[in-house]
């Protein structure tokens, strides 16, 4: 068996934060909270489209690691209307093509959590991950040290696929 090794991330998954419980209110939700701040650049969103927004997730399994949610608080894909649902699944082709095209990756991972017991680590805000990946994009870091290494800048990446999803239309 083969592990994804994310040490960086303990700080949140052995946290009680209330916004990892299945019931978290909207007002309580951090996506919720930093979808209805105004400063963009500040939370990581790379853009927002009618129904959905693209974001980086700031615990990222490596560089260029996007989350792609809807604007609703909804924990399952299955409670969104199916305009929201087409609109989240073009937004996932999109950025992989931009991750591709604009980060050179080789390889694209897609994920969705819904539910705490199937991983999900905010469950009340449905949301997609999609992680670019290089051919022997780890080492022997991770297991030695618990230290993943993030080669790039985030502040750098963000305002580079800023710009290619500034062009996109929907």
């Amino acid at each position: 068996m083969k592990l994804l090794y994310a040490p960086w991330r303990s700080e949140y998954t052995t946290s009680t934060a209330r916004t990892k419980n299945e019931t978290v209110l909207r007002e309580e939700c951090i996506f919720c909270t930093q979808l209805h701040e105004s400063n963009d650049e500040k939370n990581f969103i790379i853009k927002r489209f009618p129904h959905s927004i693209v974001m980086f997730n700031l615990y990222p399994y490596n560089a260029g690691h996007l989350l792609v949610m809807p604007l609703d608080h909804i924990g399952y894909i299955d409670g969104l209307p199916p305009e929201v649902q087409s609109e989240l699944m073009w937004l996932v082709g999109k950025s992989s093509t931009i991750l591709k095209e604009f980060l050179g990756a080789e390889g694209i991972n897609i994920g969705i959590n819904m539910g705490k017991a199937a991983g999900a680590g905010i469950p009340a805000h449905i949301h997609i991950h999609v992680l670019p990946r290089w051919i022997g994009d780890t080492n022997f870091l991770p297991t030695l040290s618990e230290t993943k290494v993030i080669s790039y800048d985030l502040h750098t990446i963000y305002k580079k696929l800023k710009k290619a999803f500034d062009k996109i239309r929907r």
